[in-house]
């Protein structure tokens, strides 16, 4: 069996900058155990197989998996379907901003494709909007031991620009440490260490990602600038942080200066060596548990492909 493919570049609008995804447009008789065997080849950060629109409905099933594991939620591989699905043809865009809906393994997300003004059958970029409830736990390492766990010192977890935020455990269905950063410089220069973190409180905590944030950042424009690391992701790796916004919008709303209403921010990733992202983000704070966040950016068509898969 031969199977098309695309990858796509999200959340960026310049080739060989933000992340790499791959997009089955049509991945109908694959069962899991093969679509794993398929990420762990293309070994991208995410790997998308589209199944076919419910009849009518304008939804589409999508399933998206990691070199390692089935993801429930992957904001990147999201940005990434849409717009494959639009660059082809498969989705139309009759309107400037086109809703479509996609099912994944936690449901459905509603995600709108604006086209290209200059060529209305094109997509420029795509916007997903989910509503979600977060919690918050205060219970964190000490300073000492997330400078020990970071590799940096702790002068450098005290942000002078921003001295509201703390260090908190956010999910909205996967935890995240979220910790605040002195600087850009720290941020790029923090560096995981696992003995740190199997000595301190950090797994009682059930979080295995640590999201750092700087409101210092190199890129124009952007308001933070972040970085996930963690016991699972690779020493040089900088991996998308797409699929934690959600919980990043809460960990925001979590403070008292941010206050009710909604709100609007970018956000970047990596740097030039490491293919920079930068994500729009709008959140409705309405001091509760419930939050609607919206995620969006542009993307670029790198690639097409054929993959031969064995019956």
């Amino acid at each position: 069996m031969d199977l098309e493919f695309y990858t796509a570049d999200v959340f960026t609008d310049s080739v060989f900058h933000g992340a790499q995804i791959a997009v089955f447009p049509d991945a109908q008789g694959l069962d899991a155990a093969k679509m794993q065997l398929i990420a762990r080849e293309l070994n991208l950060p995410q790997t998308v197989f589209v199944f076919p629109a419910l009849k009518d409905t304008g939804r589409w099933r999508i399933r998206i998996f990691s070199p390692l594991a089935e993801a429930e939620f992957g904001g990147h591989g999201i940005i990434a379907a849409a717009f494959v699905l639009a660059s082809i043809g498969a989705i139309a865009l009759p309107q400037p901003h086109t809703p479509v809906v996609l099912e994944q393994q936690s449901g459905p997300v509603e995600v709108h494709i604006t086209r290209d003004p200059k060529a209305p059958a094109r997509p420029m970029r795509a916007q997903f909007s989910m509503k979600t409830q977060y919690t918050i736990d205060r219970f964190v390492p000490a300073e000492d031991e997330l400078a020990g766990i970071l590799s940096l010192g702790g002068s450098d977890l005290r942000a002078p620009r921003a001295p509201k935020y703390t260090p908190l455990l956010v999910s909205c269905g996967y935890p995240y440490l979220i910790v605040p950063i002195s600087s850009y410089a720290a941020v790029r220069r923090a560096q995981f260490n696992y003995t740190a973190w199997s000595q301190s409180a950090a797994p009682a905590t059930f979080a295995r990602e640590i999201l750092l944030f700087a409101t210092r950042t190199e890129t124009l424009g952007s308001n933070f600038h972040a970085r996930l690391i963690g016991p699972h992701i690779g020493f040089d790796d900088d991996p998308p942080i797409g699929s934690a916004m959600p919980a990043f919008a809460g960990y925001l709303c979590a403070h008292s200066h941010i206050r009710i209403g909604t709100y609007g921010f970018t956000i970047d990733r990596g740097q030039a060596a490491t293919r920079k992202s930068l994500l729009t983000v709008e959140m409705d704070n309405k001091r509760t548990a419930d939050l609607t966040v919206r995620v969006g950016g542009p993307a670029v068509m790198v690639s097409k492909g054929l993959m031969s898969i064995p019956a």
